[in-house]
């Protein structure tokens, strides 16, 4: 990640707790220690937040805490080549009439320029989503009650999903900060508590992640790989990583990133 990426996820982090610490700027950021230490000191000498004891915290806090993770925008850059075919293979898996519900995050936001010409029902807990998708096509779009975090353009409440609980659809698409052998992983408790109460309205879980997320982890596992219905990667995913969903039962498909149209998937 670079510098300049680095200091925003890490002044949305001191933004989001009373101390962002090194270990978790380390985990969010997949940098070193001493790279960590640098930026925040660096940060600090510039007056954008201060250096405390193991970590960093905010000069002016906001009255509204922030969640985990990197901001919607430094993300969204992030691999966006795969990203993008990745998306149109999941966006191909969306027939008419179906509902759909699809999480936020900038994977999952990929497909909506693939959804203008479709007549489906979507849940969305992304503000960014619903909002291309209300001003773009004809789809029938619902969204949660709740706060709008605006650094990872979501839509969440700490009182359960009333709306939620009565939306069924065939098929959930989700991203994920990580994904391993215990399944799939998050950065963020009110995150995870969201994404539950989702997952459960959904017949198939299929998870939209490139090859980089088969090597970060977190702390909090959201749901194991039994739940997981198909994992949708790139052409960068490891031998020991297709071994693993294939031993799970997990359906895997393989985005050709190199096609000028993004179009062609192969099935592992």
């Amino acid at each position: 990640m670079h510098e300049t990426e680095r200091h925003r996820v890490i002044l949305a982090a001191a933004q989001s707790r009373p101390v962002a610490t090194v270990a978790e700027l380390c985990e969010v950021t997949n940098s070193s220690e001493a790279t960590i230490r640098r930026d925040i000191a660096a940060l600090h000498v510039q007056g954008k937040l201060r250096r405390v004891r193991g970590g960093a915290e905010a000069i002016n806090p906001p009255s509204q805490g922030g969640l985990i993770g990197r901001p919607f925008s430094v993300n969204e850059t992030i691999n966006i080549g795969q990203k993008r075919a990745i998306a149109r293979i999941a966006a191909d898996m969306c027939v008419d009439g179906e509902p759909i519900i699809i999480n936020g995050g900038t994977t999952t936001y990929q497909m909506v320029h693939h959804l203008t010409a479709k007549r489906l029902s979507v849940f969305t807990n992304s503000f960014a989503i619903a909002e291309f998708l209300i001003h773009n096509s004809r789809n029938s779009v619902v969204i949660p009650g709740g706060t709008v975090y605006r650094e990872q353009n979501v839509i969440l409440s700490p009182f359960g999903g009333v709306v939620a609980s009565h939306f069924f659809a065939k098929r959930m698409f989700i991203g994920c900060q990580g994904l391993g052998a215990h399944g799939l992983m998050e950065a963020d408790p009110m995150v995870v508590q969201s994404e539950l109460a989702l997952i459960g309205q959904a017949d198939e879980l299929i998870v939209l992640a490139d090859s980089s997320k088969f090597s970060a982890r977190s702390s909090l596992i959201l749901c194991g790989l039994d739940r997981i219905a198909a994992v949708i990667t790139d052409s960068g995913i490891r031998d020991e990583d297709r071994q693993m969903l294939e031993t799970a039962g997990v359906r895997l498909l393989v985005a050709d990133v190199t096609s000028q149209a993004d179009k062609q998937a192969t099935v592992a």
